[in-house]
C-alpha cells in the first residue's frame, strides 16, 4: 500500500502512531445518515495520507463501526494500529445499558470485538468509562489478561480521573487516556495531563474540533440536521450556541490571518500541547479529512499560542460538555 503523506510520529507510552488519528464513529451514528461505502473510501484514504491510527468503540453504531473498520482495514491490518474500548453497554435496539467493568464482562466483550473486527489482536484496547460499581483494581485485572493472552497489545483508559488513573497503573501499565479536549474543552489541563506526564501516560484527545464547532462550519442551529446528536448538545443550544459562536468567530479571524483553515488552527493548538497529545479528529468525508492532515504543516509561534490563550481561555466556552447523565459517567 502506497503512502503519499509523511506524518510524524508521536508515542502513547510503548506505542507508536501517526501524530494525527481517525476517530470513525461519526462514520455510524451520532453525526447524521451513514455511508459506509464512503465511510470506507475515507479510512483508506486516511491510510494512504500517513494516519495509522484508527479509534472505534464497541458501542459506537451498537457494534457496526467495529464491523464497519474491520471490513476497512482486513487487507491492510500490518499498516493499522487499532483502538477500541469496552464499557458502555447497549441493547438490542440501540438503548443505553450502563457502564459495566466487571472482569467476567471485560473479556466477553473483548472477543465479540475481535470478532466484529475479523483480526486476532487489539492494539490499544480502552475502558470506555469507569465503572463506579467495579473497583478499577478488578477491571484491570481482567484487560491485563487479555495481554496476557495475546489478544490485547496495550492498554487505555477513557475519561478516568487522575486518582482513578494512579491506581490503574500500578496493576498494570497504561498506554494512553483519551479524554475530550480542545480549545474548547480544556479541562485536562487542570490536572490529568500532569498525571499522565508523570505516569509516562500518553494522551489521546478525543473532538479535538469541538465536535465540529471549531471549523466555522455551523453558523445558526438552523445548520444543524434533526438526526445529528448535535442538535440536542448543550453547547448548540440557545444562548449557549450564541456565545461559543463569538468564541468560534475568534479561531477564524486567527486562521485568516495565519494562512489556515479554522480546523486546521484547531488542531494545530492541540498538537502543539506537547508531543505526548494526539489528537483524533472523526470525519467521513474525504475533503475534511485533507483540510485536517493540513494542520500538521501550521506552526503556531509562543506570541500565537499566548494570543489563541487571551482569545480563547479556559473554561470559556457556554454549557457543559455533556447533558446531565453523561456528565455523571466523566472523571471517575
Amino acid at each position: 500500500m502506497s503512502k503519499t503523506t509523511s506524518l510524524s510520529h508521536r508515542h502513547l507510552g510503548p506505542l507508536s502512531v501517526s501524530e494525527l488519528g481517525l476517530g470513525c464513529m461519526g462514520m455510524s451514528e451520532f453525526y447524521g445518515a451513514a455511508d459506509d461505502a464512503e465511510s470506507i473510501r475515507v479510512i483508506h484514504h486516511a491510510l494512504e495520507s500517513g494516519i495509522n491510527f484508527l479509534d472505534t468503540a464497541d458501542m459506537y453504531g451498537a457494534g457496526r463501526n467495529e464491523q464497519l473498520v474491520g471490513r476497512a482495514i482486513r487487507d491492510r491490518r500490518d499498516h493499522v494500529v487499532l483502538a477500541t474500548k469496552f464499557g458502555n453497554m447497549r441493547g438490542a435496539n440501540g438503548e443505553f445499558l450502563g457502564v459495566n467493568g466487571r472482569p467476567e464482562y471485560v473479556r466477553q466483550a473483548c472477543d465479540v470485538s475481535l470478532k466484529r473486527l475479523g483480526i486476532d489482536h487489539i492494539d490499544l484496547y480502552y475502558q470506555h468509562r469507569v465503572d463506579p460499581n467495579t473497583p478499577i483494581e478488578d477491571t484491570i485485572g481482567a484487560m491485563a489478561e487479555l495481554v496476557a493472552a495475546g489478544k490485547v497489545r496495550h492498554l487505555g483508559m477513557s475519561e478516568a480521573a487522575p486518582a482513578t488513573l494512579r491506581r490503574a497503573a500500578k496493576v498494570h501499565p497504561i498506554a494512553a487516556l483519551q479524554t475530550e479536549y480542545s480549545l474548547w474543552s480544556r479541562d485536562p489541563e487542570d490536572e490529568i495531563l500532569a498525571t499522565c506526564r508523570e505516569l509516562g501516560i500518553g494522551f489521546v484527545a478525543y473532538s479535538p474540533l469541538g465536535r465540529g464547532f471549531l471549523t466555522g462550519r455551523f453558523q445558526s442551529p438552523a445548520d444543524i440536521p434533526e438526526d445529528d446528536w448535535r442538535s440536542r448538545h448543550p453547547r448548540f443550544q440557545g444562548e449557549n450556541f450564541t456565545q461559543n459562536l463569538n468564541l468560534a468567530a475568534t479561531v477564524n479571524t486567527i486562521a485568516s490571518e495565519l494562512g489556515c483553515t479554522p480546523a486546521q488552527l484547531a488542531l494545530a493548538w492541540v498538537l502543539a500541547q506537547g508531543n505526548d497529545v494526539v489528537p483524533i479528529p472523526g470525519t467521513k468525508r474525504i475533503h475534511y479529512l485533507n483540510d485536517n492532515l493540513g494542520a500538521t504543516a501550521v506552526r503556531l509561534t509562543p506570541k500565537t499560542l499566548e494570543r489563541i490563550d487571551e482569545a480563547f481561555p479556559a473554561n470559556a466556552t457556554a454549557g457543559p460538555r455533556y447533558h446531565e447523565q453523561g456528565m455523571k459517567a466523566i472523571n471517575l
